[in-house]
């Protein structure tokens, strides 16, 4: 799977992911589960966002994604 395996590919779909929760409306939902949908989305574009940011690299058949949580 390794040498068919295509890194950022990877890295292009979580950047498209973090897009579209962006994007994304919010339902016809009211009070409590309407606030939990807000927080979730910013959950998932949060990690889809990092992900995105990501230096990936496979050796070996291990792959490895560095973020830098550091901020700029």
């Amino acid at each position: 799977m390794t040498e068919e395996f295509d890194v950022q590919a990877m890295i292009e779909r979580f950047a498209m992911r973090a897009k579209a929760v962006q994007d994304r409306g919010i339902p016809p939902i009211e009070g409590p589960d309407r606030q939990r949908f807000i927080a979730q989305a910013k959950v998932d574009y949060m990690d889809y966002a990092m992900l995105a940011d990501a230096k990936a690299r496979l050796e070996d058949g291990v792959l490895t994604l560095e973020i830098d949580l550091r901020a700029e």
